[in-house]
Protein backbone atom coordinates (compact mmCIF):
# COMPACT_ATOMS: atom_id res chain seq x y z
CA UNK A 1 0.00 0.00 0.00
CA UNK A 2 1.30 3.13 -1.06
CA UNK A 3 2.45 5.75 1.27
CA UNK A 4 -0.10 8.97 1.45
CA UNK A 5 1.83 12.42 0.54
CA UNK A 6 1.41 14.45 4.27
CA UNK A 7 0.11 17.97 3.44
CA UNK A 8 2.12 20.62 2.56
CA UNK A 9 2.12 22.27 6.11
CA UNK A 10 3.23 18.61 7.80
CA UNK A 11 5.74 17.71 4.86
CA UNK A 12 9.77 18.34 6.09
CA UNK A 13 11.47 21.58 5.20
CA UNK A 14 14.78 21.16 2.94
CA UNK A 15 15.78 24.51 3.83
CA UNK A 16 16.03 23.64 7.17
CA UNK A 17 18.01 20.66 7.84
CA UNK A 18 20.50 20.02 10.60
CA UNK A 19 18.49 22.83 12.15
CA UNK A 20 20.21 21.86 15.99
CA UNK A 21 23.68 22.19 14.27
CA UNK A 22 23.39 25.52 13.75
CA UNK A 23 24.72 28.74 15.51
CA UNK A 24 22.20 30.67 16.73
CA UNK A 25 22.99 33.49 14.27
CA UNK A 26 21.95 30.69 11.82
CA UNK A 27 18.76 29.83 13.20
CA UNK A 28 17.40 33.15 13.47
CA UNK A 29 18.59 33.52 9.82
CA UNK A 30 17.01 30.22 8.72
CA UNK A 31 13.20 31.68 10.69
CA UNK A 32 13.53 35.23 9.13
CA UNK A 33 14.13 33.52 5.21
CA UNK A 34 10.97 31.45 6.06
CA UNK A 35 8.47 34.28 7.36
CA UNK A 36 9.50 36.38 3.89
CA UNK A 37 7.59 33.80 2.47
CA UNK A 38 4.52 34.53 4.00
CA UNK A 39 3.87 37.83 2.51
CA UNK A 40 4.10 37.04 -0.45
CA UNK A 41 1.98 33.54 -0.19
CA UNK A 42 -1.14 35.81 0.95
CA UNK A 43 -0.90 38.10 -2.21
CA UNK A 44 -2.22 35.75 -4.68
CA UNK A 45 -5.26 35.14 -2.05
CA UNK A 46 -6.52 38.94 -2.22
CA UNK A 47 -9.47 38.30 -4.67
CA UNK A 48 -11.02 35.87 -2.71
CA UNK A 49 -9.84 38.02 0.47
CA UNK A 50 -11.96 40.64 -1.36
CA UNK A 51 -15.15 38.86 -1.55
CA UNK A 52 -14.64 38.08 1.67
CA UNK A 53 -14.50 41.35 3.20
CA UNK A 54 -17.17 42.77 0.79
CA UNK A 55 -19.76 39.66 2.47
CA UNK A 56 -18.59 40.47 6.06
CA UNK A 57 -19.69 43.81 5.18
CA UNK A 58 -22.82 43.22 3.81
CA UNK A 59 -23.44 41.53 6.69
CA UNK A 60 -22.48 43.71 9.38
CA UNK A 61 -24.52 46.61 8.05
CA UNK A 62 -28.12 44.31 8.17
CA UNK A 63 -27.35 43.93 11.94
CA UNK A 64 -25.45 40.64 11.64
CA UNK A 65 -22.30 39.17 13.39
CA UNK A 66 -18.97 37.74 12.13
CA UNK A 67 -17.70 34.85 14.00
CA UNK A 68 -13.97 33.43 13.95
CA UNK A 69 -13.50 29.40 14.47
CA UNK A 70 -10.55 28.13 15.50
CA UNK A 71 -8.59 25.28 17.35
CA UNK A 72 -4.98 25.63 19.40
CA UNK A 73 -3.16 28.30 17.47
CA UNK A 74 -5.92 29.84 14.91
CA UNK A 75 -8.54 29.64 17.56
CA UNK A 76 -6.07 32.00 19.46
CA UNK A 77 -5.34 34.20 17.21
CA UNK A 78 -9.11 34.65 16.41
CA UNK A 79 -9.25 35.43 20.09
CA UNK A 80 -6.55 38.28 20.38
CA UNK A 81 -7.99 39.59 16.70
CA UNK A 82 -11.48 39.66 18.06
CA UNK A 83 -10.83 41.43 20.98
CA UNK A 84 -8.76 44.31 19.66
CA UNK A 85 -11.73 45.48 17.72
CA UNK A 86 -14.02 47.23 19.88
CA UNK A 87 -11.36 49.21 21.95
CA UNK A 88 -9.49 49.89 18.10
CA UNK A 89 -12.85 50.63 16.28
CA UNK A 90 -15.43 51.43 18.54
CA UNK A 91 -17.81 48.40 17.89
CA UNK A 92 -19.71 46.15 20.41
CA UNK A 93 -18.04 43.32 21.99
CA UNK A 94 -21.08 40.79 20.17
CA UNK A 95 -19.87 42.24 16.15
CA UNK A 96 -17.47 40.19 16.38
CA UNK A 97 -16.79 37.02 18.59
CA UNK A 98 -14.28 33.88 18.51
CA UNK A 99 -15.38 30.57 18.99
CA UNK A 100 -12.28 28.22 19.87
CA UNK A 101 -12.53 24.54 20.57
CA UNK A 102 -12.14 23.56 23.99
CA UNK A 103 -13.76 27.11 25.52
CA UNK A 104 -11.86 29.62 27.53
CA UNK A 105 -9.64 27.32 29.00
CA UNK A 106 -7.70 26.67 25.88
CA UNK A 107 -7.12 30.02 25.20
CA UNK A 108 -4.20 29.69 27.89
CA UNK A 109 -4.16 25.79 27.92
CA UNK A 110 -4.04 23.00 25.40
CA UNK A 111 -7.40 21.07 25.51
CA UNK A 112 -6.47 17.94 24.37
CA UNK A 113 -9.07 16.36 21.74
CA UNK A 114 -11.41 19.22 21.60
CA UNK A 115 -10.33 19.77 17.56
CA UNK A 116 -11.56 16.84 16.79
CA UNK A 117 -14.88 17.21 17.90
CA UNK A 118 -16.71 17.80 14.81
CA UNK A 119 -20.25 17.86 16.61
CA UNK A 120 -18.91 19.98 19.29
CA UNK A 121 -18.19 23.23 16.45
CA UNK A 122 -22.01 23.10 15.55
CA UNK A 123 -22.85 23.17 19.09
CA UNK A 124 -20.67 26.18 19.99
CA UNK A 125 -22.70 28.20 16.99
CA UNK A 126 -26.10 27.07 18.28
CA UNK A 127 -25.46 28.45 21.18
CA UNK A 128 -24.32 31.57 19.84
CA UNK A 129 -27.83 31.35 17.98
CA UNK A 130 -25.52 31.74 14.43
CA UNK A 131 -28.45 32.74 11.58
CA UNK A 132 -28.26 33.70 8.15
CA UNK A 133 -27.00 37.36 9.24
CA UNK A 134 -24.24 36.27 10.17
CA UNK A 135 -21.00 35.35 8.71
CA UNK A 136 -18.52 32.34 10.01
CA UNK A 137 -15.06 31.99 9.69
CA UNK A 138 -13.45 28.80 9.57
CA UNK A 139 -9.36 29.70 10.32
CA UNK A 140 -7.90 26.24 10.13
CA UNK A 141 -3.87 25.68 8.51
CA UNK A 142 -4.78 22.16 7.55
CA UNK A 143 -7.59 22.60 6.10
CA UNK A 144 -9.22 19.47 8.29
CA UNK A 145 -9.73 20.05 11.92
CA UNK A 146 -12.72 18.48 12.83
CA UNK A 147 -14.32 21.07 15.03
CA UNK A 148 -14.25 23.86 12.55
CA UNK A 149 -15.47 21.64 9.95
CA UNK A 150 -18.48 20.96 12.24
CA UNK A 151 -18.93 24.21 12.61
CA UNK A 152 -19.01 25.90 9.09
CA UNK A 153 -21.26 22.47 7.94
CA UNK A 154 -24.14 24.28 11.48
CA UNK A 155 -23.50 27.30 9.86
CA UNK A 156 -24.33 26.32 6.46
CA UNK A 157 -27.56 24.45 7.66
CA UNK A 158 -28.34 27.82 9.20
CA UNK A 159 -27.61 29.81 5.74
CA UNK A 160 -25.04 32.00 7.32
CA UNK A 161 -22.08 32.73 5.23
CA UNK A 162 -19.27 30.68 5.50
CA UNK A 163 -15.69 31.35 4.71
CA UNK A 164 -12.71 29.12 4.94
CA UNK A 165 -9.33 29.57 5.32
CA UNK A 166 -6.07 27.37 4.90
CA UNK A 167 -2.68 26.96 4.16
CA UNK A 168 -3.19 23.57 1.89
CA UNK A 169 -4.50 23.41 -1.27
CA UNK A 170 -7.52 20.92 -1.90
CA UNK A 171 -8.40 20.73 1.94
CA UNK A 172 -11.74 19.78 2.97
CA UNK A 173 -12.22 23.31 4.19
CA UNK A 174 -12.42 24.55 0.80
CA UNK A 175 -15.51 22.21 -0.24
CA UNK A 176 -17.45 23.55 2.32
CA UNK A 177 -17.33 26.97 2.92
CA UNK A 178 -18.78 29.34 -0.15
CA UNK A 179 -15.69 31.63 -0.17
CA UNK A 180 -12.43 30.07 0.46
CA UNK A 181 -8.72 30.87 0.06
CA UNK A 182 -5.07 29.30 0.20
CA UNK A 183 -2.54 31.06 2.16
CA UNK A 184 0.39 28.63 0.63
CA UNK A 185 2.82 28.89 3.46
CA UNK A 186 4.60 25.06 3.08
CA UNK A 187 6.54 23.26 5.19
CA UNK A 188 7.38 24.91 8.61
CA UNK A 189 10.88 25.52 10.13
CA UNK A 190 10.24 22.66 12.33
CA UNK A 191 8.09 20.10 10.79
CA UNK A 192 4.70 20.60 11.74
CA UNK A 193 4.76 23.22 13.69
CA UNK A 194 1.98 25.65 12.52
CA UNK A 195 2.51 28.00 14.69
CA UNK A 196 5.01 29.28 13.05
CA UNK A 197 4.55 30.66 8.94
CA UNK A 198 0.77 29.24 9.13
CA UNK A 199 0.19 31.00 12.20
CA UNK A 200 1.80 34.58 10.97
CA UNK A 201 -0.35 34.26 7.41
CA UNK A 202 -3.25 33.91 9.99
CA UNK A 203 -2.86 36.74 12.10
CA UNK A 204 -2.02 38.36 8.80
CA UNK A 205 -5.33 37.60 7.10
CA UNK A 206 -7.55 38.21 10.58
CA UNK A 207 -5.88 41.88 10.66
CA UNK A 208 -6.89 42.10 6.82
CA UNK A 209 -9.93 40.95 7.14
CA UNK A 210 -11.02 43.04 10.29
CA UNK A 211 -9.46 46.00 9.03
CA UNK A 212 -10.66 46.25 5.60
CA UNK A 213 -13.94 45.67 6.95
CA UNK A 214 -14.01 48.27 9.67
CA UNK A 215 -12.62 50.68 6.64
CA UNK A 216 -15.81 50.17 4.98
CA UNK A 217 -18.29 50.51 7.61
CA UNK A 218 -16.72 53.88 7.94
CA UNK A 219 -15.31 53.22 11.06
CA UNK A 220 -11.95 55.20 9.67
CA UNK A 221 -11.80 57.96 8.70
CA UNK A 222 -8.91 58.89 5.90
CA UNK A 223 -6.30 56.88 8.15
CA UNK A 224 -7.14 57.91 11.43
CA UNK A 225 -8.09 55.43 14.09
CA UNK A 226 -10.98 57.67 14.74
CA UNK A 227 -13.29 54.91 16.57
CA UNK A 228 -10.35 54.32 19.37
CA UNK A 229 -11.88 53.87 22.68
CA UNK A 230 -10.49 56.34 25.09
CA UNK A 231 -9.80 54.27 28.37
CA UNK A 232 -6.07 55.11 29.53
CA UNK A 233 -3.97 57.95 29.24
CA UNK A 234 -1.68 56.51 26.68
CA UNK A 235 -5.16 56.48 24.17
CA UNK A 236 -6.62 59.40 25.70
CA UNK A 237 -3.32 61.34 24.67
CA UNK A 238 -3.30 59.62 20.94
CA UNK A 239 -7.04 60.75 20.47
CA UNK A 240 -6.70 64.02 21.15
CA UNK A 241 -4.00 64.15 18.58
CA UNK A 242 -6.00 62.39 16.06
CA UNK A 243 -8.95 64.66 16.70
CA UNK A 244 -6.61 68.18 16.76
CA UNK A 245 -5.29 66.51 13.46
CA UNK A 246 -8.40 65.26 11.65
CA UNK A 247 -10.61 68.42 12.16
CA UNK A 248 -7.77 71.17 11.78
CA UNK A 249 -8.60 72.56 15.14
CA UNK A 250 -6.58 73.89 18.27
CA UNK A 251 -5.92 70.81 20.93
CA UNK A 252 -8.11 73.48 23.01
CA UNK A 253 -11.04 73.23 20.64
CA UNK A 254 -10.40 69.35 20.59
CA UNK A 255 -10.45 69.15 24.14
CA UNK A 256 -13.20 71.17 24.56
CA UNK A 257 -15.00 68.93 21.80
CA UNK A 258 -14.42 65.42 23.53
CA UNK A 259 -15.67 66.74 26.45
CA UNK A 260 -18.78 67.77 25.33
CA UNK A 261 -19.15 64.91 23.25
CA UNK A 262 -19.10 62.86 25.94
CA UNK A 263 -15.14 61.59 25.12
CA UNK A 264 -16.53 59.87 22.08
CA UNK A 265 -14.18 60.63 19.20
CA UNK A 266 -15.94 60.07 16.20
CA UNK A 267 -18.84 62.33 17.59
CA UNK A 268 -15.92 65.20 18.92
CA UNK A 269 -15.08 64.77 15.14
CA UNK A 270 -18.41 65.70 13.42
CA UNK A 271 -19.27 68.38 16.12
CA UNK A 272 -15.78 70.44 14.82
CA UNK A 273 -15.92 69.46 11.09
CA UNK A 274 -19.67 70.54 10.94
CA UNK A 275 -19.87 73.19 13.70
CA UNK A 276 -22.78 71.24 15.20
CA UNK A 277 -23.44 70.54 18.50
CA UNK A 278 -23.03 67.24 20.70
CA UNK A 279 -26.62 66.18 20.04
CA UNK A 280 -27.06 66.85 16.17
CA UNK A 281 -23.73 64.93 15.56
CA UNK A 282 -25.30 61.83 17.46
CA UNK A 283 -28.05 61.90 15.25
CA UNK A 284 -25.92 63.01 11.92
CA UNK A 285 -24.25 59.78 12.74
CA UNK A 286 -27.15 57.42 13.10
CA UNK A 287 -28.25 58.34 10.16
CA UNK A 288 -25.12 56.74 8.10
CA UNK A 289 -25.30 53.78 11.09
CA UNK A 290 -21.66 54.95 11.94
CA UNK A 291 -20.04 56.21 9.05
CA UNK A 292 -18.23 59.13 9.79
CA UNK A 293 -17.47 60.11 5.95
CA UNK A 294 -20.69 59.44 4.69
CA UNK A 295 -21.90 61.45 7.30
CA UNK A 296 -19.18 64.59 6.73
CA UNK A 297 -20.37 64.13 2.99
CA UNK A 298 -23.96 64.37 3.54
CA UNK A 299 -23.67 67.50 5.15
CA UNK A 300 -21.61 69.10 2.23
CA UNK A 301 -24.27 68.11 0.00
CA UNK A 302 -26.82 69.50 2.54
CA UNK A 303 -24.87 72.97 2.62
CA UNK A 304 -24.35 73.19 -1.47
CA UNK A 305 -28.41 72.51 -1.97
CA UNK A 306 -29.17 75.18 0.47
CA UNK A 307 -26.62 77.92 -1.20
CA UNK A 308 -28.03 76.93 -4.15
CA UNK A 309 -30.26 79.97 -5.98
CA UNK A 310 -34.22 79.35 -5.43
CA UNK A 311 -36.91 80.46 -7.51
Amino acid sequence: MARKTPKATEQRNPRTHGLDRKSTIEILRAIHREDQKVAKAIACALPAMARAVDAIVSALQRGGRLFYVGAGTSGRLAALDAAELPPTFGTPARTVQAVIAGGRRALTHAVEGAEDNRAQGGRDLAAKKVNANDVVVGITASGSTPYVLGALEFAHRRQAVTIGITSNPRAPIMQIAKISFIIPTGPEVITGSTRMKAGTAQKLVLNMLSTASMIRMGRVYDNWMIGVALTNRKLQARGLRILAEASGATVAEATRALRQSGHTMDIALIMLRAGVNARQAKNLLRSTNGNIREALDGLKLMAKDQQKPHG
